[in-house]
């Protein structure tokens, strides 16, 4: 039985979900090998080659993996499928995209968001918003499985001295093309790789207040900023700020949620921080259900003290 773990990659560098999808494929028993599909992807594929656990890393590298377009990730993803008892994504934007293509092509079912490996064939999978787990056996010869990443620890970067192999990268499928990427720049960290979140809610009344409350604080914390669905959906902060079940799924360090309510949907999306702390005036907050610490206080008057006891 070996697994094949799908790396996360931007050519040089290998993502951080890419470690814990790692874990848990080591998880199904059998050694554990990375396909890096790029273009001059030898820097992912070295960095890849570093992981602890790893066996072996097998390294596509043509102009059609250039822009990870999903069909062609999927092509080179069965070309090699066939040798493998497990084919782990991480479930990102990415994985999700890729990976239902390849359980179609197989003619299996996808095993989707998985937290825990029970058995080489038995998952664990939260439903309903996180309020249930479902335990999923699959009788399918190859099983085709996203990863929550939030579910596992990274496995170590460093340590690890797999065998590198190249293998010819499929030929572009010509069923989409790349017309252009609009990337947000920022100086904090990405939300779903930050160890430290500071999240607002809708509580904060206006985007010139959730700037002028939140970001002191994510400055002195040097945190991430985040959000829920309410304060996002009132034009308060942007789209990928939101934390949630039809946002973001983080599991920080240390998570701040400062007037945010703890809709079922929002604690989906954090409630595997290590580290829980929530400020609300509300006592009956259903965010004090999920926190360490909780802070029954006017946002407005505790964040700015806060920030100057730091």
């Amino acid at each position: 039985m070996t697994a094949l773990v799908i790396a996360e990659h931007d050519h040089a560098t290998v993502k951080p979900a890419t470690l814990n999808t790692v874990t848990a494929a080591a998880a199904c028993g059998g050694d554990v090998h990375v396909l890096v599909a790029g273009a001059n992807a030898a820097k992912a594929s070295k960095a890849a080659a570093q992981i602890a656990g790893v066996a072996k890393v097998i390294m596509a590298d043509g102009p059609s993996l250039t822009e990870g377009l999903a069909e062609n990730v999927a092509a080179q993803v069965l070309a090699i499928a066939s040798n493998y008892s497990h084919i782990l994504f991480p479930a990102t934007a990415a994985g999700k995209n890729v990976a239902p293509r390849v359980a179609a092509k197989l003619d299996v079912g996808q095993i989707s968001d998985i937290t825990k490996v029970d058995s080489p064939d038995t998952f664990e999978r939260p439903i309903y918003a996180g309020n249930a787990i479902a335990t999923v056996q699959s009788s399918d010869a190859t099983k085709v499985i996203t990863v929550r990443t939030t579910g596992f620890d990274a496995a170590a970067a460093a340590g690890g001295s797999a065998a590198v192999e190249t293998v010819d990268a499929v030929a572009d499928s010509g069923k989409s093309a790349f017309v252009g990427r609009e990337v947000t720049k920022s100086d904090r960290p990405e939300l779903t790789a930050a160890k430290i979140i500071v999240s607002g809610g809708r509580a904060l009344g206006s985007s010139e207040k959730f700037n002028e409350v939140m970001t002191p604080l994510a400055d002195k914390l040097g945190a991430a900023l985040g959000a829920s669905r309410a304060a996002v959906d009132a034009g308060y902060a942007p789209n990928d700020w939101q934390v949630g079940q039809t946002g973001k799924i983080v599991a920080p360090q240390l998570y701040i949620a400062a007037g945010i309510s703890g809709a079922i949907q929002h604690l989906a999306g954090m409630k595997d921080s290590k580290v829980i702390v929530a400020i609300n005036k509300d006592p009956e907050a259903p965010i004090f259900s999920v926190a360490d610490y909780g802070l029954e206080a006017d946002l407005f008057r505790a964040v700015p003290e806060l920030i100057a006891a730091l």
